[in-house]
């Protein structure tokens, strides 16, 4: 016996709200491609690592937004007899490519910075400053764009990470600028870039590990199977917990499934209804993350011997 919930409320406050994501995601991206295209030229003006660091955050921010937008769009669709969860997953495939080429964007700001302190190139501060500003303000705005839709997935994490990237990109090509022109030390400017990229390099291991563990369907953080498994054995008729797996469609929709042992009673005397529902009830309230699509195969003690284990 198994059960299951489609929570069609749940979906219908996704998709509504998916229009308001899209059209985030849409204004970002033509801010960000404007800048980036002003940032470019200033960098072959300027000679300026700083700049060119923040314009390569501004081109992966230009594929990335592109990409969360993408993403977005294939979310709202709905789910079909052949991908019986839709496209949730979207957001996390595209949170894991942003973090991805965000992490290389990083490593390469730390290398060229490295080698830029060792041979300091002449930079141009006053341009330096100008497109700084520019920047600045741009990514201000698109921070403010994305802010109240930050945390309903990976997908808008990744595309708020990098444009918070860039922000703090500029905020470095503006202080590398004053520094360089008011005591001449042209490091200043490869400093900047590193500080920058090692601002960037951790929070996308973070985005890249949060993606990988949701395609892997690691067990959810802040759920534990074995006080799961210990809660589910204490309920009334309940005799064994086997084949219990826990993982998440999306970063929003954590799913668990379990085989069930119950007395041999419970399927003459009608209670499995009742275990079912208060197998359902224990794990959507009981725990710090609420599961609430799960399916419980409920067996009678025999039943146990046709099966093959290869998991907990």
């Amino acid at each position: 016996m198994t059960h299951g919930h489609d929570h069609g409320a749940a979906g219908a406050a996704g998709a509504g709200s998916a229009p308001a994501q899209r059209r985030r995601l849409a204004v970002a991206l033509g801010i960000t491609v404007t800048v980036l295209v002003a940032e470019v030229v200033g960098a072959a003006v300027t000679g300026s690592l700083a700049l060119l660091v923040d314009a390569g955050h501004m081109l992966t921010d230009a594929g990335g937004l592109l990409l969360a937008l993408v993403a977005a769009s294939l979310m709202a669709r709905p789910a079909t007899s052949r991908r019986t969860w839709g496209w949730r997953r979207a957001e996390v495939v595209a949170a894991g490519v942003q973090a991805a080429i965000l992490l290389a964007v990083g490593v390469y700001a730390l290398v060229e910075g490295a080698r830029r302190l060792a041979a300091p190139p002449e930079v141009q501060p006053a341009g330096m400053l100008v497109i700084g500003a520019v920047g600045l303000v741009a990514n201000v705005v698109c921070l403010a764009v994305l802010a109240g839709g930050r945390t309903a997935n990976l997908n808008l994490r990744a595309a708020f990470l990098e444009v918070a990237a860039d922000a703090l990109g500029s905020v470095a090509v503006i202080a590398g600028a004053v520094v360089v022109a008011t005591t001449g030390w042209e490091r200043a400017d490869a400093v900047a870039g590193m500080l920058v990229a090692l601002w960037i390099v951790p929070r996308s291991v973070v985005i890249l590990r949060e993606s990988g563990d949701v395609l892997l369907e690691t067990t959810p953080t802040g759920l534990d199977l074995d006080a799961v498994r210990a809660h589910l054995l204490a309920l009334p008729h309940v005799r064994e917990v086997h084949d219990l797996h826990a993982g998440r469609i999306s970063t929003t929709l954590p799913v668990l499934s379990a085989h069930v042992v119950v007395d041999d009673s419970c399927f003459r005397d009608g209670h499995a209804p009742q275990v079912l529902d208060q197998l359902q009830d224990c794990v959507a309230r009981h725990f710090p993350v609420s599961v609430e699509h799960s399916t419980f195969q409920l067996e009678p003690a025999g039943h146990a011997a046709h099966e093959h284990h290869e998991s907990c």
